[in-house]
């Protein structure tokens, strides 16, 4: 209860919620020409398809929150920034712009029920970038094919539409006919001149992202609970990519990655070839009945691309597959033409088994990702979890394989140089501006224990333990041990004097032996505080005692 009260008073603190006017917007009011502006006092709500039309921009201030009327075809919402139009939304941290739909109370997180998808559209950004299918101009999918105004593509790759960046997309993907769906963030031909950075799509019924075509780079993307594909790209998509983050439904939602090199005709040139570093991919559970996760990239149409330096986890299938024609040009000759590259990444927890032959059953696929230094191994997250309970925490702990066997980063000014592999290190960069922050999916850095995890060097215990924390009191560091006389899931929790829940330090599966973790409570005031340890169907408690 205490948790909950948390949430609803922080969330009640968020610009744009309960003292905002209400200002209906529609298609008109960003009309070639104009200068709009959206106030984080105000909030917004579209009735349609509304449009950012060529040579209109639109601004849109920290804080304000968009929401989109329900509705289904011609009657569909969503923002559509055409080409020619700008869109600059650019949030912050602790202020991110906030698109969702019309029926959810932003002040409160846990309003709308955990499958509620599909309530609105989405937003699609469309620019003049190059695609590789013909005629080279095209209607974007998830909008009327009549619409001349959502047609994208052309020959400028430095094309600009703007920035997008601090922005949460909620509850989108209606169906506007024949069970074609608007994805979470659409972009159709979208230029490298384009700033996204820091999106969030979240519970969306479609993709969460879908790029066709184009050129944009992207960094510090969250594709979370979506309905279908996590990431996927299409057309003779050329950006680059880092830090992205997936973690799917443990009931619904396709591949992480679904990439496609091409539509009409599938070997146009260019290729797709993006360069895509650090992502941290969990699916829907090793051992989910969503027989719709069944591989982790599905890889097909002539696509090309590189995963460079990831981790991927947490799938009930297997771990990559590519598409192997038995003629014709396939994604198959993309890889050993070089323009498909899957090398230095972790891979670990596939229902399918975690050995090489499991993972990847065609021998060509195991070939290439054994010559490129993959590695099947247990990354170590801070912990897996798709509850309200702060136990999601995909940042490796101390000894985790994920900060040794990097390749290099490309210093080319858009990568940044980063010591691990996978979306994250030690900053949770969701903290704070994410629904999965907000609603206690995952951690907040701003308040939470800082732990790093060990194994210790002894003989293998006989049974399970919880050691009292040493030094105790502490300020504010001290050392938890626990120890585990078999394999299995591990589960380590603090709570205050109260029962509140604080923070999760460990939450996944560990080796038999003992285990440390170091713990620092800086952002903690003094006060009595237990952890529990649960492993091995047992339950242990104790307390310790914090003294600043």
């Amino acid at each position: 209860m205490l948790r909950k009260f948390a949430l609803a008073f922080c969330a009640a603190l968020l610009p744009g919620t309960a003292s905002a006017a209400t200002v209906d917007v529609f298609d008109a009011d960003v009309a070639t020409g104009s200068n709009v502006v959206w106030t984080a006092d105000n909030e917004y709500i579209l009735n349609g398809l509304v449009f950012v039309d060529d040579g209109a921009t639109l601004t849109i201030q920290p804080g304000t929150v968009i929401k989109g009327k329900p509705g289904q075809g011609e009657n569909a919402s969503a923002l559509v920034v055409a080409r020619g139009g700008k869109i600059f939304a650019s949030g912050t941290p602790d202020m991110p712009i906030v698109f969702t739909a019309e029926a959810d109370d932003v002040s409160d997180p846990g309003d709308l029920p955990l499958d509620a998808r599909g309530l609105w559209g989405g937003v699609i950004l469309l620019g003049h970038a190059t695609l590789n299918s013909q005629p080279g101009e095209t209607p974007i999918e998830g909008i009327p094919t009549t619409e001349a105004r959502g047609i994208y593509g052309g020959d400028d790759d430095a094309d600009n539409s703007g920035i997008f960046r601090y922005v949460s997309i909620r509850y989108g993907g209606t169906d506007i006919g024949a069970g074609n769906e608007i994805n979470g963030l659409t972009m159709g031909g979208v230029g490298s001149g384009t700033l996204i950075e820091f999106v969030e799509v979240y519970n969306n019924q479609d993709d969460g992202f879908e790029w066709f075509g184009g050129t944009v780079n992207t960094k510090h993307l969250v594709s979370a609970f979506n309905g279908d594909d996590a990431f996927d790209y299409d057309e003779g998509f050329r950006g680059k990519g880092q830090f992205w983050f997936v973690i799917q439904d443990a009931d619904t939602g396709n591949r992480a990655g679904e990439h496609d090199g091409g539509t009409t005709p599938e070997d146009g040139a260019p290729y797709a070839i993006p360069q895509i570093h650090n992502v941290t991919y969990i699916g829907s559970g090793a051992f989910s009945a969503n027989g719709d996760n069944d591989v982790v990239l599905k890889i097909r149409d002539n696509a090309g691309g590189q995963y460079i330096n990831s981790i991927f986890t947490d799938f009930a299938g297997e771990a990559v597959s590519i598409e192997d024609l038995e003629s014709g040009e396939d994604s198959r000759a993309r890889l050993e033409a070089g323009d498909l590259r899957l090398a230095n990444n972790i891979w670990w927890g596939f229902g399918a088994g975690d050995d090489l032959a499991t993972i990847a059953p065609e021998e060509f696929i195991a070939e290439h990702l054994a010559a490129n230094d993959n590695r099947i191994v247990d990354p170590l997250l801070g912990g897996i979890s798709r509850d309200r309970d702060q136990g999601l925490d995909p940042r490796p702990q101390s000894g985790s394989p994920a900060f040794s066997g990097l390749a290099a980063t490309p210093d080319d000014g858009f990568y940044t140089q980063v010591d691990y592999i996978g979306a994250f290190g030690r900053n949770l960069w969701t903290s704070g501006w994410t629904f999965l922050s907000e609603a206690g999916i995952m951690p907040s850095d701003a308040a939470t224990f800082i732990a790093e995890e060990s194994a210790v060097e002894a003989a293998l215990p006989s049974g399970y333990a919880l050691e009292q924390n040493t030094p105790n009191p502490f300020n504010p560091n001290t050392t938890i041990r626990y120890s585990m006389a078999a394999d299995g899931h591990v589960k380590l929790t603090v709570y205050n004097s109260v029962g509140q829940e604080m923070a999760t330090l460990v939450n996944g599966s560990r080796p038999a032996g003992i285990h440390a973790v170091s713990l620092n409570a800086a952002a903690y005031s003094t006060g009595i505080y237990f952890y529990r340890l649960e492993a091995g169907g047992q339950t242990l408690m104790r307390k310790m005692t914090l003294l600043k």
